[in-house]
This record gives C-alpha cells, structure tokens and sequence, in this order.
C-alpha cells in the first residue's frame, strides 16, 4: 500500500530562502517547458527533453536531475489535463470551459510542488536531517521532525521520490513509503453496516450514530459566509475567504479521520469486516432540489470511504462495497421493500411487519446483511491501490 507522510523541514532562514529560490526557478522553468508542450501540440518526453533540456540547465541554474523533473512535471501535468478531457470533467468540445482548458498553456505557480529523487535528496534518519540540491548549491545538516509513529514508518519503508513543498510559510517533504499490507482476517464474523448520510453523518448497525447536526449549522454558517466574501469581491475579502476555506477543509478531513478510525477499530476488535455502499456516480443519479444537493454534495463522503478503506486495509479488516439501491426503503426484518416505509427522514416503519426502527439504523442493518451476503458469495470488494496522504 501507497502512504504519502508529510514531513515537517526545520530550515533556518538562509536555508529557507534557498529552497523558496529552488521552487520558484523550477516552476519558471517548467512553465518554460510547458509553453513548448502546448506550441508544438506534444507531450511526448524525449521530444520536450531534445527542445528544453539544455536551456533549463543553462538559464535557471538546473542540475541534470532537476532538469529532467522539471520536464516529466510538465508532461505529467498535460498527461492529467488530456484524461480530465477524455472523461468530460473540463466540458464537451466547442465549450466554454473546454476552450479555456485548452486554449492556453498549462501554468506552474510560484511555490508549486518539485519532485526530488534520491540523487538530489538523501536522508540521515538517525540524525533526523537531510541533505537537499537547491540552486543555491546542496544544503546539508536540514532538520525535520514528524510524529514518533510516522518518523518510524519513515525510517522502515522510504521508497521512491519526494516532493518538496512551502505552505504557509512552512516546508514540507512529501516522502512516499509502501507498506507491505497485513494478513487479511479471512473468515470474519459478520459485517458491520455503515450508511453516511447528512443528519448523521454515519451510522452503524452496532448502534454507532455520529451526528452531524452541530457540523451541519457550522456548515451552514460556512456558506453564508463565503457568499458573502464573494460578494464584497474585494482583495482583503478574497484572501479572508481563502483562509476560511483552508480551515474548513481540516475540519473536514479531521472529522472524516476521526470517524474513519473509529469505526475500524470497532470492526478490528470485534473480528468482523466492513460493508459500504457503492456510491460511484451518486451525485449524477440523485435528483435532489437545490438546497439538498448544496447540504449532501458539500460533505467529503468519498474522502471519509477512502479513509475507511485503506485504515481497514492497514489493520486487515475486510471491506466489501454493496448495492445501495433501496436500502434507505427496504425492511432489516422482513426485506418489504417500499418507499412508504418512510414516513419522515428519521423514521422507519415497516408496511409489512410493522416493525419501527430509527431508518438509518435500518439502513445500517440492510447494508451489513448485504455485505456478508457478497463475502459469502465471493465477490468481495478489492480494495484498490490507494495513495492515502497523512
């Protein structure tokens, strides 16, 4: 399994004003390169290397290796625009939104990302310091610290390339570690059911309920402010309201780990595995009024389905992905299925048997028998490859 750990640099200020110098020559050479790309209508590597190469190490102070970055960057981020077209993310040909994705070049911002391979990076881990290439020269003895947790995963399984990175005035590498994933429990005793929704953000069929509604007026709060920043349109409104989204989405993603962790402790403690709904391509089959598609497509559900799933793959708990057609209308008891089996959004009372339950509860219920019917049948889920950043 793929791990991205964010390690913090401790560079003092001539160290740091090396590094920002690195960063910004490089984003300024790869927009060089990038201008090229969209010229001659080419992405192909050996090609930008034969037009660039020499230029980027003659005009920006770039070594072999970070020139050669610098190139794959460029056609790495023209490889992602060409797949975004292809599946109609950027807008059907003639277009608006389709002519400006393609009418100009790719741009590189001033502190983008730098990919560093181990010739241009190495690390001491017992001395907790690395020695980095700047165009400055090599900036050796450069600190960084992390959790004990990460620091350990770090020394245990470093593999491949780092990405440096400045935000907020901080530096950061990106260091990219595979985990060897551990023995799967294979006869697990059950499934426990997890149905996301808005008033509760999940529920499991162990009674588990995390509630969203404190969340969901915040969220709220969070909209009618940042419409009216959009209003004001003023410089100092623009960057309030960038700051404001930053700590929207930690808040997002710390709430997401937080129940993520939870519900596969559960799951590892109680020998049992995980059944989620499917919810690829939700969004595109809901037909939903505006204010709820505004309240439900807001809420990061694939970030915390992508959380669930490589914590569970980390710990060994199975997860499987099942049908969520009809599980919000169907009976845990009695499996009548029928859209008057909710009376409101909190209820369910079954036209069948009578019986009542709160309905995401019952869901939750639906969706645990439902995955253990797909690990009987032996069709559960493979996780996929996942490249998680923590």
């Amino acid at each position: 399994m793929k791990l991205v750990l964010r390690i913090k640099l401790l560079p003092t200020p001539p160290q740091a004003s090396a590094l920002e110098a690195t960063l910004r020559a490089c984003n300024q050479a790869a927009n060089h390169v990038s201008a090229i790309a969209h010229a001659d209508r080419t992405t192909d590597i050996r090609a930008l290397r034969a037009r660039t190469y020499t230029h980027l190490k003659d005009n920006w102070n770039l070594g072999a290796q970070a020139a050669q970055h610098v190139i794959k960057k460029t056609r790495d981020a023209y490889t992602s625009l060409k797949s975004n077209l292809k599946a109609g993310n950027l807008g059907k040909p003639g277009t608006r939104r389709h002519k400006a994705a393609t009418g100009k070049p790719l741009t590189f911002r001033t502190h983008a990302a730098q990919p560093y391979d181990d010739r241009m990076l190495s690390w001491q881990t017992e001395r907790r310091t690395v020695s980095i290439w700047t165009t400055a020269g090599r900036v050796k003895h450069l600190p960084y610290t992390g959790s004990e947790e990460h620091l350990r995963l770090l020394d245990q399984y470093r593999r491949g390339e780092s990405d440096l990175l400045t935000h907020n005035g901080q530096w950061y590498l990106m260091a990219t570690l595979d985990i060897p994933d551990p023995p799967q429990n294979p006869a697990p005793h059950g499934f426990i059911g997890v149905d996301l929704g808005i008033a509760d953000i999940a529920t499991t069929s162990t009674g588990h309920r995390h509630s969203g509604r404190r969340l969901n007026r915040t969220r709220a709060n969070d909209r009618t402010l940042r419409t009216e920043l959009q209003k004001k349109g003023t410089r100092s409104a623009k960057r309030r309201a960038k700051r404001h989204a930053g700590r929207e989405a930690r808040r997002t993603r710390d709430i997401n780990h937080k129940i993520s962790k939870h519900i596969v402790a559960e799951a590892q403690r109680t020998g049992r595995g995980i059944a989620l709904e499917d919810l690829k391509g939700i969004r595109e089959r809901a037909r939903l009024k505006k204010p709820q598609r505004v309240t439900i497509n807001s809420w990061a559900f694939h970030q915390l389905g992508a959380f669930i799933a490589y914590k569970a793959r980390r710990a060994g708990v199975p997860l499987v992905h099942v049908n969520p057609a009809y599980t919000s209308q169907e009976c845990s008891r009695c499996h009548h299925i029928d859209r008057r089996n909710r009376p409101s959004q909190a209820v369910f009372v079954c036209r069948s048997c009578g019986f009542v339950e709160h309905a995401d509860l019952n869901a939750s219920h639906v969706i645990s028998r439902r995955g253990w019917w797909v690990w009987v049948c032996g069709a559960e889920s493979q996780v996929p490859a996942l490249t998680l950043i923590v």
